[in-house]
């Protein structure tokens, strides 16, 4: 899979309500900011992802300017995403203009010297997600 095919599954398992946390580097400097939330390292990632899960649905994830840049072992992303969901808990809906950016890196999905690097997978590294434009409504 290519890193834009991997940040693009991740915008659809965001929408279906399946875990996000298995698309982060398990490593204590992996860093995933979002719009209300700073999470550092694969615990606190893995630890908000699951409370965002089980607290959120209805999710929508419209991609506009996705842009990604493809090397060896190293990909960075960039893109423009309106993004809705339900907030079950407190029963608000919000929809905000988002900007993504980050960078994955290629990893082996095992240790066979003789792998073919198509089966490598895209792993995120770092991540940001901050709202593009705040409205009176939000």
């Amino acid at each position: 899979m290519s890193a834009r095919a991997t940040v693009e599954d991740y915008y659809e398992a965001l929408r279906r309500g399946e875990p996000l946390y298995p698309y982060f580097a398990e490593e204590a400097d992996a860093v995933k900011f979002g719009v209300g939330e700073t999470l550092v390292g694969y615990d606190d990632i893995a630890e908000g992802l699951r409370e965002q899960t089980r607290t959120t649905t209805d999710w929508t994830v419209e991609s506009d300017a996705l842009r990604v840049v493809e090397r060896e072992s190293h990909a960075a992303f960039a893109d423009s995403v309106r993004m809705a969901w339900t907030d079950t808990e407190r029963e608000i809906e919000y929809d905000f203009d988002t900007r993504w950016s980050g960078t994955l890196e290629r990893r082996p999905t095992d240790d066979d010297p003789n792998r073919d690097e198509t089966t490598d997978e895209w792993i995120f590294v770092g991540m940001h997600v901050s709202v593009a434009h705040i409205t009176e409504e939000q």
